[in-house]
């Protein structure tokens, strides 16, 4: 369901977008008014950007960077500035989880990978977000973070997105004075098309196949619906928390995984 005009006016940044979850809550960003600033480290972004935009000028802007980066985060929000002169919304979407192994079984260099690739892209995009926001007189970030801060065989994933439901709720606290909502949403399993750039370049092992045959039995045992969500199930919340609807919503991970909280 599109909801009309809902972010007319607004200004969304929106990080991950190229693909999955990032990827559809931009485009119907887009659909309902706003105009978007789509980020990706993938070089097909632009692509995506302009297929959004459905030949409507001015409404989609695209950047590729490196979130996990300081760097790649300072200019994809100084891209989206420039594109359209002020932020509104900052939706920080990138991570996921890499590979899929017992703790015991992860190297670790294996393990700050995890950390880098589903913690430290919010950190930044947190960072480099605010000052544009407080320049702005106040605003809303939402954390994508996960319902895996409990589940087998991603101990470091788990452990980055607990980082992303304290550092949501840190911030909260911090910035609530000056006008800025910072919540997350935290999804479940999700159903997606086959990913253009695959979670793990170097592939599964067969023994790592099987591992993430256990994750999914996992979690769809522990949801009530018994299944996995739709990337549309995903995105209508995330723009919700997003949207002038949840104006008294902050420092909260809303839960979307189906009766699992993690």
């Amino acid at each position: 369901m599109i909801f009309q005009g809902r972010f007319t006016g607004k200004v969304l940044v929106v990080t991950g977008s190229a693909q999955g979850i990032g990827h559809a809550v931009a485009s119907r960003a887009v659909a309902e008014g706003g105009q978007v600033m789509f980020v990706d480290r993938a070089d097909f972004v632009d692509e995506v950007a302009r297929s959004a935009a459905r030949g409507q000028a001015g409404r989609t802007a695209s950047i590729s960077v490196d979130m996990e980066t300081w760097k790649g985060a300072q200019d994809a929000m100084e891209a989206a500035h420039i594109a359209f002169g002020k932020i509104d919304i900052v939706i920080n979407g990138v991570g996921g989880a890499i590979r899929m192994r017992p703790f015991h079984a992860f190297e670790a260099i294996q393990i700050e990978a995890e950390i880098r690739r589903s913690l430290m892209p919010t950190l930044w995009g947190c960072h480099a977000a605010l000052p544009y926001l407080l320049q702005g007189g106040g605003g809303t970030i939402v954390n994508i973070s996960s319902n895996a801060t409990r589940g087998i065989h991603r101990v470091p994933y788990s452990a980055a997105k607990g980082g992303v439901n304290a550092l949501t709720a840190s911030l909260a606290m911090e910035y609530a004075e000056s006008n800025i909502r910072i919540v997350a949403a935290a999804p479940g399993g999700t159903e997606a098309p086959p990913r253009r750039i695959p979670r793990n370049p170097g592939g599964d092992t067969p023994q790592e196949q099987v591992w993430m045959d256990e994750v999914v039995e996992q979690v769809k045992d522990s949801t009530f619906l018994k299944r996995y969500s739709t990337i549309e199930e995903q995105a209508a919340p995330i723009l919700f928390l997003a949207s002038d609807e949840a104006s008294y919503i902050t420092g909260s991970v809303l839960p979307v995984a189906g009766g699992d909280l993690g």
